[in-house]
């Protein structure tokens, strides 16, 4: 005959779950962190309107009234002038880097032209392979050239007042004119699914060895740490290129991606990234007793590198102190070098500036790891 239900079981069995909870400090860790870097995130550094935006000013005109055309680009508060350039090839080569996403180019002229009523042209170009980033600061420059020099056009100037603007802004959206959507998510969906899938793959993986100790077998073999670590993701390195592959063949066939740069220096960076990611599930795997912590862990990892790496949400929306974090993220470098290759055609001299922050990333994982690893095995 089945007992009756006893409430003093029950709590016994309450009382042993709590006990067990405090026990597993990674876990109860994670179930208070992960809220907390949540909030943190979604209420300081997210920001759907990025202001302070980099640009770099052509002003072949010297005059006043284009002084004036800059600074209340400046008091908008959307523009961040970072200097002048020197030339049109100076400009292109820093929108090429992404140094900039704006650059005004002023004419010889400009406030003659201006006074003599002809309304001048004033072109602004914009890195639209993030169109999100760079919208409201494209309508704000709208706004901003009906009234930019209307303060000057006064006493004796006020008869050159006008009830249309004073010039003509020509927008130039480099990179993605058409601001298609697909351009910037698809090329940044492949660093998101390899942070993925290689950080957890590998974290698991080396986890579920030492749960079925197949891991102390290491310890009768004459391998170095470093050749069992490298050994470990060789294999999933080759799994990384097939699933790089498999997006840049759905991007073409389907999504219609443009590929302006070189495939053999993607794939060349792909190799850096995968190798970053892959040393991070290593380093992991040293640090869980359990394959779910593993997996906490890798989770813990991908939601700031998703967050704060300019996929989602505009990189520089966010505060200083969650670009810093976003710039320490191979994410981050990942998709602008993608980004840059597939939408804009750059090559080795744009992308080297975002290589070496990954290749440093790699470096002191790898350092890590090992320094772990050895531990484990001892």
């Amino acid at each position: 005959m089945a007992e009756s239900f006893s409430g003093a079981r029950l709590a016994a069995m309450v009382l042993k779950e709590f006990i067990q909870m405090r026990r597993d400090r990674l876990t109860f860790g994670m179930m208070v962190g992960i809220p907390l870097l949540q909030l943190v995130l979604f209420g300081f550094a997210i920001n759907s309107d990025p202001k302070h935006l980099p640009t770099a000013v052509l002003d072949h005109d010297q005059g006043v009234f284009a002084r004036d055309l800059v600074w209340g680009m400046r008091n908008s508060g959307y523009f961040s002038i970072r200097g002048a350039a020197r030339d049109e090839r100076q400009v292109q080569e820093l929108l090429d880097r992404g140094d900039v996403l704006f650059a005004l180019t002023i004419p010889d002229g400009f406030s003659r032209s201006l006074l003599r009523g002809e309304r001048p042209q004033v072109v602004l170009e914009a890195d639209a392979t993030d169109p999100a980033a760079t919208a409201n600061a494209v309508a704000a420059m709208v706004r901003l050239s009906e009234l930019a020099v209307a303060r000057d056009l006064k006493g004796p100037l006020s008869h050159f007042r006008r009830p249309d603007p004073a010039f003509e802004l020509r927008l130039h959206p480099l990179y993605n004119p058409e601001a298609v959507t697909q351009y910037n998510i698809v090329p940044g969906l492949m660093g998101v699914v390899l942070t993925m899938t290689m950080v957890v793959i590998t974290a698991v993986a080396l986890t579920r060895e030492r749960e079925r100790g197949t891991l102390e077998n290491l310890l009768a073999t004459p391998l170095r740490p470093v050749e069992v670590m490298i050994g470990k993701i060789v294999p999933y390195i080759l799994v990384g290129y097939v699933q790089v592959s498999l997006i840049l063949l759905v991007a073409k066939l389907v999504f219609a991606v443009p590929m302006r740069g070189s495939l053999v220096l993607l794939y060349c960076v792909a190799l850096l990234f995968i190798a970053a990611n892959l040393m991070v599930g290593v380093t992991f795997s040293t640090l869980a007793r359990s394959q779910l912590q593993a997996v906490q862990m890798a989770f813990f990892f991908f939601l700031p590198s998703i967050l704060l790496s300019g996929f989602m949400f505009p990189f520089r929306g966010m505060p200083v102190w969650a670009q810093w974090v976003g710039s320490m993220l191979p994410l981050t470098h990942f998709l602008r070098t993608v980004r840059g290759v597939l939408l804009k055609g750059n090559g080795w001299q744009e992308s080297v500036p975002h290589l070496w922050p990954v290749a440093l990333f790699l470096v002191a994982m790898l350092g890590l790891g090992l320094l772990r690893y050895r531990r484990t095995l001892d």
